[in-house]
C-alpha cells in the first residue's frame, strides 16, 4: 500500500446509486462516481442523482464527464436535474456526455427542461473497445448484453514507469531538467527535446475499475473487465429461483456476476442495481462469495481509495 502519497497516487470511487427499476425510501437508482486528482467522471445518472451526490458529501464541479450505459431511464433520467444543478452551482465550463449511438438525440430529448445551462455540452458517441480520455483517466467502453443497446465501462488511471537516474545520465539528459520531465513528459531545453522515456524504465501497472449494469452474462465483460482493482457489477437478484426472470429481462443474479469476476480475475467485486424485491441484499451474498470470496454488497454512498500496487 502507499504511504503519504498524494491524490494523484490513488482512484476515488463511491456508488451514489445502487438501486435499480425504481428508487427507495433508502436507496437511490443507479449511478458511480470515479474521482482522482480533482477530476471526476460520473457513470449513469438515474434520477435523484444530484440528491445522491450531496448525500455521499461529493461536489458535481469536478465532473467533466458523464458516461451513459443506455437509454433505460433507471440510467439516465436524472440526467436534466444534474445539469440543472450544475449550472445553478455557477458551472462554465463544457462537459463531455458519452453513450452508445443515439445519445445526441436523447440528451437533447430530456433537456427540453433544462433549455438555458450556462456551459456547453458536447455529446461523444462511444464504440465498444473505443477510448476516451477525460483529464488523467482513460475510459474503455465494451458490449454487455441487454434488451437494448448497452455499454459497461473500464476505467483506468494509467501510470509512469519508475525514473531511473542512470538512465538519464546514459541518455544524456541533463540533469536540470530531471524534475520538469517528471511532471511533464517532455521538455524542450537548449534546442533538443527529452523524453520521459529517455529518463524511466517501461509503464507500471496502473489502477483500473470496471462498472457493468444492466446485462446478461457475456465474454465482453470478463474480458473488459480482465485484472481490474474493483468490479462494479450488477445483481437484480441472489435467489437462484430468479434466474429464469433475470434471463428474460437481461439481468443477473449474485452468482453469475461473481463468476465473471472471477474469470476476470479481479481483485475485488461490489455488486450493484439491486432490485426492490430485494430489500436486504446482504442476504443473499453468499451466493457471490461461495463463487468469489472478495465480493462486497454496494450500498448508496460507500466509497473506496485503490492506491497504485507497490507490490
Amino acid at each position: 500500500m502507499i504511504v503519504n502519497k498524494g491524490e494523484e497516487d490513488l482512484l476515488e470511487v463511491t456508488l451514489l446509486g445502487c438501486g435499480g427499476m425504481l428508487p427507495m425510501k433508502e436507496r437511490w437508482l443507479t449511478s458511480c462516481l470515479v474521482s482522482c486528482q480533482g477530476h471526476s467522471i460520473l457513470i449513469d445518472c438515474g434520477e435523484g442523482t444530484q440528491i445522491a451526490l450531496k448525500c455521499a458529501n461529493r461536489k458535481t464541479k469536478p465532473i467533466d464527464l458523464i458516461c451513459i450505459t443506455h437509454f433505460h431511464a433507471d440510467h439516465i433520467s436524472g440526467l436534466p436535474g444534474m445539469l440543472l444543478s450544475m449550472g445553478n452551482e455557477g458551472r462554465t465550463e463544457s462537459i463531455t456526455i458519452a453513450g452508445p449511438a443515439g445519445i445526441g438525440r436523447v440528451v437533447r430529448s430530456l433537456c427540453v427542461i433544462a433549455p438555458s445551462l450556462p456551459f456547453e455540452i458536447q455529446i461523444a458517441e462511444v464504440q465498444p473497445l473505443q477510448t476516451i480520455s477525460s483529464a488523467m483517466l482513460t475510459v474503455t467502453p465494451f458490449e454487455a448484453k441487454h434488451g437494448v443497446r448497452c455499454y459497461g465501462y473500464s476505467v483506468e488511471l494509467p501510470r509512469k514507469g519508475r525514473f531511473l537516474p542512470e538512465k538519464a545520465k546514459a541518455n544524456g539528459v541533463p540533469m536540470c531538467i530531471w524534475s520538469q520531465l517528471q511532471r511533464e513528459g517532455e521538455v524542450m531545453y537548449e534546442g533538443t527535446v527529452y523524453t520521459y522515456e529517455m529518463v524511466s524504465e517501461g509503464s507500471r501497472k496502473g489502477i483500473k475499475l470496471t462498472y457493468c449494469t444492466d446485462s446478461r452474462p457475456t465474454d465482453t465483460i470478463a474480458e473488459g473487465a480482465a485484472g481490474a482493482d474493483l468490479m462494479i457489477c450488477e445483481g437484480l437478484y441472489y435467489d437462484p429461483e430468479k434466474l429464469s426472470r433475470a434471463k428474460k429481462t437481461g439481468h443477473m443474479l449474485f452468482s453469475e456476476a461473481a463468476a465473471l469476476a472471477k474469470r476476470a480475475n479481479a481483485r475485488r467485486l461490489w455488486l450493484t442495481h439491486f432490485s426492490p424485491a430485494v430489500p436486504d441484499p446482504e442476504e443473499g451474498i453468499h451466493y457471490a462469495q461461495t463463487i468469489f470470496p472478495a465480493a462486497e454488497c454496494g450500498y448508496d454512498g460507500k466509497s473506496l481509495d485503490i492506491p497504485f500496487d507497490e507490490s
